[in-house]
């Protein structure tokens, strides 16, 4: 049994995750946004196996508060074994281009929070001398795309900021796990085509657990992320300009 504090947890794939959790009679501590679906993911986690030891509301936006909610969660927890952030939300593109107020809105939530709360989370599990830090970032920080590129450059800087983090915090005995999904069927990606790419929260899910079991530095998932974002990586940027993506 761990005790885990998920950030961002009734977002479709933390939701998963935290199911699975469950399943093996994790303790959790719950963060999100909007504490009425807290209370219900709360409400069915306890149901399945979960002991639940606190929820708490978070804004994002709101840095200076976010390192009380680690402290809280250690606290409610009696200690702390694992962090899971999947906190975030999708840019707008256009309306990022046209707006500095939305583009600096949008990077706060999805890069400088996302590395406040790892700060805060690496300080206390470098103190233990143990710990397993995950936070999802995304394929799309691997290479900026015209079509994504503000989203893309938030989940580049938390990618980076992680393998960093990760460095410094390995001799220590704290694992870092950056978690690169790429199409995954949520309520935030409704509006999209969807095809064989596509995989369901559920899927992620499993990937995501078994990484943190085994602390495993970067995630692709499903699987075949990999290959894909090393071919669009290796392509020449004179030839990459003239694609559509």
């Amino acid at each position: 049994m761990k005790r885990i504090l998920i950030v961002g947890a009734t977002s479709a794939i933390a939701a998963a995750t935290a199911r699975d959790f469950a399943a093996r009679g994790d303790t959790l501590f719950l963060v999100a946004r909007n504490a009425n679906q807290l209370r219900a993911l709360a409400d069915d986690l306890r149901v399945r196996g979960a002991t639940i030891a606190g929820t708490a509301p978070m804004d994002a936006l709101d840095l200076a508060g976010l390192s009380g909610i680690v402290d809280n969660a250690i606290h409610s927890l009696g200690g702390l074994e694992a962090v899971l952030i999947a906190h975030g939300t999708l840019s707008d593109q256009q309306q990022c281009s046209t707006s500095v107020a939305l583009l600096e809105q949008e990077f706060g939530v999805n890069a400088l929070s996302v590395m406040a709360l790892s700060l805060r989370a690496a300080y206390h599990f470098s103190r233990e001398g143990r710990g397993v830090l995950a936070v999802i970032s995304s394929v799309a920080g691997d290479r900026g795309r015209q079509s994504n590129f503000i989203y893309g450059s938030a989940k580049a800087a938390v990618s980076a900021f992680l393998s960093g983090l990760g460095q410094q915090l390995h001799k220590r005995g704290v694992a870092v796990v950056t978690v690169k999904p790429g199409f995954v069927s949520t309520p935030m990606t409704a509006g999209f085509k969807q095809g064989a790419l596509w995989a369901s929260p559920a899927r992620v899910a499993r990937d995501i657990v078994r990484a943190m079991d085994r602390g495993k530095p970067v995630l692709y998932t499903p699987w075949f992320w990999r290959p894909i974002m090393f071919v669009i990586r290796s392509v020449p940027e004179t030839i990459f300009r003239r694609l559509k993506l």
